[in-house]
């Protein structure tokens, strides 16, 4: 887990092992239940105007890194 303050924006990182799908309607589907999953973290980006998003994480971490981006 990651929380840094940079220029206006407070912005958070989180990696999870949870390993990418080679199947696409797997990774469709697990992609759906991480979104449903954090509805209550999307409402709360939305509120503030801010950004949030999953995708695989970058080597050396593996597995899928979720982040937050709001706004000061």
């Amino acid at each position: 887990m990651s929380l840094r303050h940079r220029g206006d924006a407070l912005r958070l990182l989180v990696w999870d092992q949870h390993p990418q799908h080679p199947d696409p309607d797997l990774a469709t589907l697990c992609e759906t239940r991480r979104r449903r999953a954090l509805w209550l973290l999307a409402a709360v980006v939305d509120d503030w105007g801010g950004e949030w998003g999953a995708c695989e994480a970058a080597p050396p971490q593996r597995g899928i890194k979720s982040w937050v981006s709001l706004p000061r």
